[in-house]
């Protein structure tokens, strides 16, 4: 039985992995802000399978509460096998632009926030001797582009963090895995003009996931035709990429 903490846990990809893992029985602490919806989380996954769901409303930011969350979780699952980090916002880059306060609370929410989460969950897992820490960022942080540079920059620094991790973890039995999705159809990109062939589901990200943390997977490109798109872009040149819109 698999001992899951998934904090974002009200996120349609979170939901999407927390089902996979309920369906074979699965162990759940999970936290997020809004807290009827997670109970309303935790009943779906109670119907699925889930062996035992407890549940916490916390909003990452609040980086004073991530040593009591963790302790509370640890208390509810005795030992964590899994740890997903699920949550995010996706800013308006023009709006930062103009704003720098919004531009940096933006860059808390993405990146300090999770950075300061990485690091005390390490510190359990560590001590454990085993575990799996996940971290969803984004292909948006393989490279500034002109339209989602705040976002993408947050993401790139919580995926640089993670790699110097991962490294660090590796001999305590702990294995990292960032995961940086696409255009996913989620509540965070209704109303964008995204390319209807390139936006995966929920149910197949979700999957995906899953099965990458399971086979230890370091960088886990979701879908995977992503990496691939990202070689490209990043294989660009700078004298030409900063002419592209992208």
């Amino acid at each position: 039985m698999k001992r899951v903490l998934i904090i974002g846990a009200n996120s349609t990809i979170a939901v999407a992995c927390a089902r996979c893992w309920a369906a074979n029985g699965a162990s759940f602490f999970l936290v997020a802000r809004n807290a009827s919806k997670l109970e309303q989380t935790a009943d779906d996954l109670r119907s699925r399978g889930a062996y035992e769901v407890s549940v916490l409303a916390l909003d990452a930011t609040n980086l004073e509460g991530h040593a009591a969350m963790i302790e509370e979780a640890v208390a509810a699952l005795d030992q964590i096998d899994i740890v997903l980090l699920a949550y995010g916002t996706l800013p308006d880059q023009a709006a930062c632009e103009r704003d720098a306060n919004l531009a940096v609370r933006e860059f808390e929410i993405n990146g300090t926030s999770a950075i300061a989460l990485l690091t005390g969950l390490a510190a359990v897992l560590e001590a454990q001797g085993q575990g799996r820490l996940a971290v969803i960022t984004s292909v948006a942080g393989d490279r500034g582009r002109l339209s989602n540079y705040v976002y993408g920059s947050a993401k790139a620094a919580v995926s640089t963090f993670c790699e110097g991790l991962r490294v660090r973890l590796y001999k305590s039995g702990v294995h990292v895995t960032d995961i940086r999705p696409g255009f996913v159809d989620t509540p965070m990109t209704q109303g964008l003009p995204l390319p209807r062939a390139l936006v995966a589901t929920p149910e197949s990200v979700g999957r995906r996931i899953v099965k990458g943390i399971d086979r230890k997977v370091d960088v886990l490109y979701v879908p995977a035709f992503w990496a691939l798109i990202m070689l490209i872009v990043r294989s660009i040149p700078r004298p030409i990429f900063k002419r592209m819109r992208l």
